[in-house]
């Protein structure tokens, strides 16, 4: 049974920020072209929710997270059973430093 995606605000903005980056340094196809690919990505997870690793920076968390890489992006998200979903929490950067994966949300 496949399982709704669900995009946090967080991680709509997250996403909106990387167009908008994009936009201005590269233009509009490429922003388009880079926003589609990690949506896309995402779009495995539906059907094969489990398919991306443990994130164990995030471990001590109460949710189980996981994550998909697209280029230079996690695809940050945990698979909430109760609601039958996956949420989509983050869309992180892997070029940052890796202690900012826990900021605030």
């Amino acid at each position: 049974m496949e399982l709704e995606l669900y995009w946090t605000n967080f991680s709509e903005n997250e996403l909106e920020k990387i167009y908008e980056y994009y936009r201005e340094k590269a233009g509009v196809r490429i922003a388009k072209k880079l926003v589609n690919g990690i949506y896309n990505e995402s779009l495995k997870l539906k059907s094969q929710p489990e398919i991306g690793q443990l994130e164990s920076l995030l471990q001590t968390k109460k949710q189980e997270f996981r994550y998909l890489i697209f280029k230079n992006y996690k695809i940050i998200y945990w698979i909430n059973r109760n609601q039958n979903r996956i949420e989509i929490n983050d869309i992180f950067d892997t070029r940052q430093n890796p202690i900012k994966i826990e900021r605030e949300k």
